[in-house]
């Protein structure tokens, strides 16, 4: 199933909303375009993998790379909405370990504020 995406906000957070298969191919290049695009205008970011039914090691690592962009441009990606094969595949592959996942895009965007608020209460204490 070809991959497509979608953008909405949650506040200052952009969640791309994935549905498909992340998979070799034009599927991935269009998720590192997409992902590219939304990092110029917000830099914490949400994948919101729900409705993706099918990931492949080309997709595990494009993962990888989405995250270690967003970080190089001073933000960061988390994922949401794991299920099935796709939950299977990244606990495999350990993936969970370096990226932070939540049950919803909504709860990942959350977590966005609660970083906020930990690093102004430690300006304040420092």
């Amino acid at each position: 199933m070809k991959l497509q995406t979608g953008t909405r906000s949650i506040g200052k957070v952009a969640v791309i909303d994935c549905h498909g298969s992340i998979v070799f191919g034009e599927e991935i290049t269009m998720l590192r375009d997409h992902v590219k695009n939304v990092l110029t205008g917000s830099r914490q970011i949400v994948l919101n993998l729900a409705d993706v039914r099918h990931i492949d090691s080309t997709g595990v690592g494009a993962l990888v790379g989405l995250y270690t962009s967003a970080r190089y441009a001073g933000g960061n990606l988390k994922l949401a909405g794991l299920t099935g094969g796709v939950k299977d595949v990244l606990q495999l592959t350990r993936l969970g370990t370096i990226l932070e996942t939540y049950p919803s895009a909504e709860e990942a965007a959350e977590s966005f504020k609660k970083e906020a608020g930990r690093t102004v209460a430690a300006e304040w204490a420092g």
